[in-house]
């Protein structure tokens, strides 16, 4: 079997327009899976990815702008390379969502500790998708 799949992050996949993050916010429904803080909405209409997400580590928990980038990028690469677990059921049920992945804690977990809590946060939404 061939895994057509490619494990990218491109620009349509990432969640800038203002209007849908105040969207999110405003009505999106949330979840926690440790360290994470998931908010997710479906969006009916038609979106450039099946699935938008937004990434954010408040400068209140991690002052330093080195951390907090390094967490950033451990939930960008965990969320790359699992995302087909995700966007293959709501293509399925062919629905959109957009999401955002919150930091809550204060110190820096591990790349397993993050694998493990976005395998968990993927694994809810597609139920809830």
């Amino acid at each position: 079997m061939v895994n057509n799949n490619r494990y990218t992050l491109a620009k349509e996949e990432r969640l800038s327009w203002k209007r849908y993050i105040d969207l999110l916010f405003q009505k999106g429904k949330s979840f926690v899976a440790f360290p994470l803080r998931v908010i997710y909405l479906s969006v009916e209409e038609e979106m450039p990815a099946p699935v938008s997400i937004m990434i954010s580590v408040p400068k209140k928990k991690m002052k330093r702008a080195v951390k907090r980038n390094l967490i950033k990028r451990q939930i960008r690469e965990t969320y790359r390379l699992s995302k087909y677990d995700l966007i293959q059921p709501l293509g399925e049920k062919g629905k959109s969502m957009l999401v955002a992945f919150l930091y809550l804690d204060k110190e820096i977990h591990g790349y397993a500790d993050m694998k493990k809590a976005m395998n968990k946060a993927l694994r809810i939404l597609a139920e809830k998708g």
